[in-house]
């Protein structure tokens, strides 16, 4: 196909984003295990976990023992992820050398997410970033909602490149744009990146809720985009919108682009493997279509 990408870098969530939503508490050692299978797998970057308050998200309350118990693959990242200043401290004492701020294209999801409006999550942001940089430690920023909201509906390309833009200009490296319900079609996914200006900026991390995940993908690969969020098994959601379902499988993901002749360095059916194993941990079915498919 034309217009695609000759390499993709697949940016492994299921860690962090995989397991937030889950009930069950998974041990410590079961997520390291997991962030330490996926980067054999060839994964190059792997998001370990978060750094918020445990009151809100308990599933990630050992984010330090995690993060200080990865026996760390050369030529691998492991981003986390932190909402304020106490986290990144808590992060960079930890070892963290990557770090991702997450903000939201709608007044009602920042609400609900963050307790605060746009304004005052970038206002909270800017010491973050600033801080992380003077520590040596690269930023990433998550925009959620970019496609649409349950409570806003519809979110016009224009809101969500202006607030993405103040986070670039911030001095994040990359803006990983979200479709956090899953709403989004091919179509309105091209319209979004064609409001930036600069796609090599960009990532894209979706939910596959009605099933376009795939077919999202492709859109962004044909307007410049190599840069996508996936989570293995599938698993994932998010607890501040719970219309948020599972996010796009990283093995579905990688089927797709070996098809597609595009380069990402990750086996396939090791990942895959990895997702058996995840689901079988958390006592649940695969989500994933690739590792069901294999398992079979």
């Amino acid at each position: 196909m034309a217009d695609l990408p000759g390499h993709v870098t697949i940016v492994e969530v299921g860690p962090r984003d995989g397991l937030q939503n889950e009930a069950a508490i998974v041990p410590a050692q079961t997520k390291i295990e997991l962030i330490e299978r996926l980067a054999a797998a060839g994964l190059p970057v792997v998001e370990a976990t978060s750094f918020v308050n445990p009151k809100w998200v308990p599933q990630l309350a050992d984010a330090d023992e995690v993060l200080r118990g990865i026996t760390r693959k050369y030529g691998v990242r492991y981003p986390v992820l932190v909402p304020n200043e106490r986290g990144l401290d808590r992060a960079l004492q930890a070892g963290a050398e990557e770090v991702a701020v997450f903000a939201s294209a709608t007044e009602a999801f920042s609400k609900a997410n963050l307790n605060r409006t746009r304004d005052e999550a970038f206002a909270m942001f800017v010491p973050v970033v600033e801080r992380a940089l003077e520590a040596g430690a690269r930023v990433r920023a998550y925009l959620s909602m970019v496609l649409g909201d349950p409570w806003e509906g519809d979110v016009p390309a224009e809101q969500a490149a202006e607030q993405g833009r103040r986070l670039l200009d911030l001095g994040c490296y990359e803006l990983s744009l979200g479709d956090t319900i899953g709403v989004g079609t091919a179509g309105a996914v091209q319209d979004l990146i064609g409001a930036f200006e600069d796609p090599a900026q960009l990532a894209v991390h979706f939910h596959d809720t009605y099933g376009q995940g795939l077919a999202n993908v492709l859109a962004a690969l044909q307007c410049g985009v190599n840069v996508v969020d996936a989570s293995a098994g599938g698993l994932g959601g998010c607890p501040f919108a719970k219309s948020a379902t599972g996010n796009l499988a990283t093995e579905d993901l990688v089927w797709m682009l070996d098809g597609l002749g595009i380069v990402t360095h990750v086996d396939v059916r090791a990942v895959a493997e990895t997702s058996a194993w995840i689901c079988a941990q958390l006592g649940i079915q695969i989500p994933g279509r690739v590792a069901r498919a294999l398992a079979g």
